[in-house]
């Protein structure tokens, strides 16, 4: 059985850092889990960089951040081979995306080109370096973040790309008692950044990983989800609805959240309480609906209204 405790560990030592936010803590653990990668978009200031470092800390893996700006290149991601004087040959140096948790901090601020460098990293778990390819570190997970208030000097995230997060999240601002907490742990730690214990070791994360493959998804759960993903694509309002990738995505992430609630079975409020991060950044709307005003969240929302749940489910 899933050991609730132990999440329920990991969940207090984040939460030094993070304050208030045990939805979003908990859907990072849901993405890592189900492995796959997170986009979290938000303003400025609202501990994005935070989350991803604890995390790493608490679970004992490597961190790098990759700071995006226009002039970044794609080696600068991967690495690539440079002339060695010493050895009078080529010598690979890694980029730091040769690591565990990657934070790809403001992604679109760097040109397509340079975002591309993550496609075959994010979905294949490898990189190409002049020909050769390289398996990345298990576990592996890209957590980039998005900036919605600063446009000018900034490149959308290509529709392939948006497909290859398992989802969006936003952090949002605290509540009011929940800000006067974070000046209180401030004061009481002495010091700007907090001390986060080991809680789970790399291997435990990869045994994790692999215990949720064996959570079960009854027939009517799989009918769910692919009703919903095509009701999606039926949406006046949307271009392209959501692919089959995201119907994959949200029945791993479905898996994982009830693995983490102590549960071997997924069950429809599992799928629901998902749908909305997992499927709604992958809609494309049409031009007209985003002018009147429509959203994509807004959207999986009426979907989810429409379709129908269903009633029995066989553990």
């Amino acid at each position: 059985m899933p050991d609730k405790q132990l999440f329920e560990r990991l969940y207090a030592e984040i939460e030094k850092a993070i304050v208030g936010k045990r939805d979003v803590v908990e859907k990072v653990l849901v993405t890592l889990l189900a492995q796959g990668h997170l986009l979290i978009e938000d303003y400025p200031g609202m501990a994005k960089t935070l989350l991803a470092s604890s995390f790493a800390q608490a679970l004992d893996l490597e961190f790098r951040r990759v700071q995006f700006t226009p002039d970044l290149l794609p080696s600068d991601i991967t690495g690539g081979y440079i002339y060695d004087p010493k050895i009078g040959d080529f010598k690979l140096r890694k980029g730091p995306i040769f690591t565990n948790i990657l934070l790809s901090d403001e992604i679109n601020r760097a040109p397509p080109k340079t975002q591309s460098a993550l496609l075959e990293a994010m979905q294949e778990r490898q990189v190409t370096i002049d020909g050769s390819t390289f398996a990345l570190n298990e576990p592996f997970m890209v957590v980039a973040t998005l900036n919605p208030i600063e446009l000018e000097g900034t490149y959308p995230l290509p529709e392939a790309q948006l497909d290859r997060f398992l989802m969006k999240v936003k952090m949002g601002y605290p509540s009011f008692e929940e800000e006067k907490m974070i000046l209180r742990k401030r004061i009481e730690r002495r010091a700007d950044k907090p001390i986060i214990n080991k809680v789970v070791s790399r291997d435990e994360i990869l045994a994790l990983q692999r215990a949720v493959e064996d959570v079960y998804v009854d027939e009517s759960i799989l009918e769910y989800i692919v009703k919903l993903v095509a009701a999606t694509r039926r949406l006046k309002e949307v271009e392209v609805g959501v692919s089959p990738r995201g119907a994959e995505a949200l029945m791993k992430a479905s898996r994982a959240l009830a693995f983490i609630r102590g549960r071997k079975y997924v069950i429809p409020d599992d799928v629901k309480e998902l749908a909305v991060p997992v499927l709604a950044h992958r809609l494309v709307l049409r031009v007209e609906s985003a002018i009147r005003g429509f959203t994509s969240e807004e959207l999986v929302k009426q979907v989810l209204e429409k379709t129908e749940v269903p009633r029995e489910v066989r553990d």
